[in-house]
């Protein structure tokens, strides 16, 4: 698999979220609070500094940002999209009162929809079950005007019953339970009447094992039957799958190549274009190749099919976009690291055939995220590196970024929220992570996402994919250990990235804290451990716990209450030096039974006495285990003949106004009356 190691989505704050409300510098961070989530505003430091084409370029690379946003709703579940406009559309139009228990139930389905692109949690993949009953869905379907509905009430009805309220159908977005098929046990809409072993052997047989730069197989394309009963492919593009979208977003990209910073940026944006025309994975690694050397442009992007996580055998991507520009200032920090990869990359703690003899193209920056789109919102990750492509990686290099507005949105709404006074051993660990939290936890960040994504290499003739279904958790989990071990090396206290010798211990804390114990609260008591950040934090946190020992850390009790010891700092360092090296060991050579041991036995199930301890203790502190974002307004200034003098920048629109303007304003892809579904 070569897909999976664009985003970092591990949020390494003791807690995303909090009750109060709270402003900090005039700017109100917290917006709306429903279910598990809180909703925030980020801030945009440095927009108006921007100069007018930048601005404008950034606008309009957000356009193209914002049409991507029916896609990533289909990619996640067929009925998404019907789910999505029904309710929608009972909630500005219903002739019925709006207010009272089922109403105020619906209301939180829905803004839960919106923040999870679709009807399964965005990060446990379970089904959301509605508060609301099936003959209050249908009153209220009645209730609304036929011209608002997608198709006939009564057909609308019938076709949602099960999708909404039975919790067997379309049970799980993603299914990672070893041992069943995880393609006809998935609610995602990447394939269609197709078996785990049809799809796996359809693409091994396109694979060919002597091409020193393969194509990204099935990246762009829904699998299907079709009458015949053979596979074929639905691919992504102009006249292809989700072209109505498609057609928008390269409207949008062309007026960007008119305002590009330079020559490189205009022909990185013209290869996406010709990229969506004609679907072709050549085209696109021809594209990536160009984006990874601009490394000129203040203002850059994402757009595009990217990321692999929706999909339980991890071949296809899922839609979506991140507008951004550098923050010259934060980014000094991130070209240290750039400037001495070869240095990391040299002592890392794994055999040296795994080792690059040469680091190529490694580029790191701090941005702030100015518009989110598709998989990136509104939950977005705190870092990213790409491209994907192990052969672009090798040869070209790869872009790293820290995203500073984002982290310092959650650090802002975490702040004085009583988790660390909860949790935390003792005052040492609270005073170590207030004085060095937010600096080791970005490091952590810095390190994950420019070298230990990048780090590392195949043996010749391994396959990308070797490692199947458990290829995510194991690259999350080799760039974590990669980024933990460095920030144990003294040589960051020499690079000046770290003030002293002690600070990384915040970072190792909370990382080993999060994975053994605090992450459970964001899943179901019973259930396992399925989300491929959450699976790689436990898998580092309880390998170390049973292989390093008592001597090294220990969950121990404390009053009735459970707490994360650490003995020995140094110790722990060598651990996650051990696993590093085991890892990487299985990501070279393609050791699929090594890698599949690793996951199920450290990093699937949970102790559920401690679980239910933990859900417990955070319930006392009414903390929201998600956090999302509501992006900022960009409205475009004009002159008396149309020309753009200037791009305002503007917040606080409210949570539902904002979906609901989306859904006015970038619905792109038609459903069918008689269906309910889009094609």
């Amino acid at each position: 698999m070569n897909k999976y190691i664009a985003i970092m989505c591990t949020v390494t704050l003791l807690a995303s979220t909090a009750c109060t409300e709270q402003k900090k510098d005039n700017f109100q961070y917290r917006s709306d609070r429903f279910a598990d989530l809180e909703i925030l505003n980020y801030k945009v430091p440095g927009f108006e500094d921007l100069t007018l084409q930048q601005k404008t370029l950034v606008y309009y690379l957000s356009e193209a940002g914002l049409w991507g946003r029916d896609i990533l709703f289909d990619q996640n579940c067929r009925y998404n999209l019907l789910v999505r406009h029904t309710l929608e559309a009972i909630y500005q139009h219903a002739a019925l009162e709006h207010s009272g228990n089922e109403w105020d139930a619906m209301v939180t389905y829905l803004k839960r929809v919106w923040v999870s692109n679709g009807i399964h949690h965005h990060y446990a993949c379970d089904k959301f079950q509605p508060s609301f009953t099936e003959d209050f869905l249908k009153s209220a379907i009645a209730a609304t005007p036929a011209e608002f509905l997608p198709m006939p009430a009564d057909e609308l009805f019938q076709t949602l019953q099960p999708v909404i309220f039975d919790p067997t159908f379309l049970a799980k977005r993603v299914n990672q339970a070893a041992g069943e098929d995880l393609l006809l046990t998935s609610a995602e809409n990447y394939y269609f009447n197709v078996s785990q072993k049809e799809a796996e052997d359809f693409y091994a047989a396109m694979a060919d094992p002597n091409d020193p730069q393969p194509i990204s197989l099935g990246l762009n394309s829904r699998l299907v039957k079709n009458k015949n009963g053979l596979l074929e492919e639905e691919v992504y593009k102009v006249g292809g799958r989700y072209s109505e979208a498609i057609e928008h977003i390269i409207y949008w990209l062309e007026k960007a190549i008119n305002v590009a910073e330079n020559d490189a940026q205009k022909a990185t944006i013209a290869k996406l274009i010709e990229y969506y025309r004609n679907g072709d994975l050549r085209t696109f690694d021809e594209y990536n190749v160009l984006w990874v050397q601009d490394l000129s442009s203040q203002v850059d992007f994402v757009n595009g099919f990217i990321e692999n996580y929706g999909d339980p055998i991890g071949l296809k991507s899922s839609w979506e976009s991140s507008i951004n520009f550098k923050n010259t200032e934060a980014s000094a920090r991130t070209e240290i690291i750039s400037a001495n990869a070869q240095w990391f990359e040299d002592h890392a703690p794994i055999d040296p055939r795994f080792r690059k003899e040469k680091v190529k193209g490694v580029s790191a920056k701090v941005i702030n995220v100015a518009m989110l789109g598709g998989d990136c919102y509104p939950t977005t990750p705190i870092g990213i590196n790409l491209p994907n492509a192990d052969w672009i990686r090798r040869d070209y290099g790869s872009k790293s970024v820290t995203i500073d507005n984002i982290s310092e949105a959650y650090d802002k709404a975490a702040q004085g929220n009583g988790s660390a006074q909860e949790f935390m051993w003792s005052e040492k660990e609270i005073k170590l992570s207030q004085a060095y939290g937010y600096l080791a936890s970005n490091l952590h960040t810095d390190l994950h996402e420019c070298l230990g994504h990048g780090s590392g290499q195949l043996l010749p003739g391994t396959d990308p994919n070797a490692l199947g279904s458990y290829s995510s958790v194991m690259e999350e989990a080799r760039a974590d250990l990669f980024a933990l071990y460095f920030l144990g090396d003294e040589k960051l206290v020499e690079l000046g990235l770290l003030p002293d010798k002690d600070a990384y211990k915040a970072s190792y804390y909370q990382q080993m804290m999060n994975g053994a114990m605090t992450q459970l609260r964001r899943i179901e008591l019973g259930k396992d451990i399925e989300e491929a950040h959450m699976r790689n934090r436990a898998l580092i946190a309880n390998w170390v716990l049973k292989n390093g020992g008592p001597k090294v850390a220990e969950l121990t009790v404390r009053d009735g209450k459970t707490y994360l010891v650490i003995h020995d700092y140094k110790a722990l360092r060598d651990c996650f030096g051990q696993l590093l090296a085991e890892i990487q060991r299985c990501k070279s050579e393609g050791d699929f039974q090594a890698a599949q041991n690793l996951v199920e036995t450290y990093a699937v199930k949970i102790d559920q006495n401690l679980h239910k301890e933990v859900i417990e203790r955070y319930a006392k502190l009414n903390i929201a285990p998600y956090g999302g974002f509501i992006n900022p307004i960009l409205t475009p200034v004009t002159d008396a003949d149309g020309n753009i003098t200037d791009i305002q920048i503007s917040y606080g629109e409210p949570y539902d106004t904002q979906h609901l303007r989306y859904s006015t304003q970038y619905s792109a892809l038609p459903l069918n009356p008689a269906t309910g579904l889009y094609n």
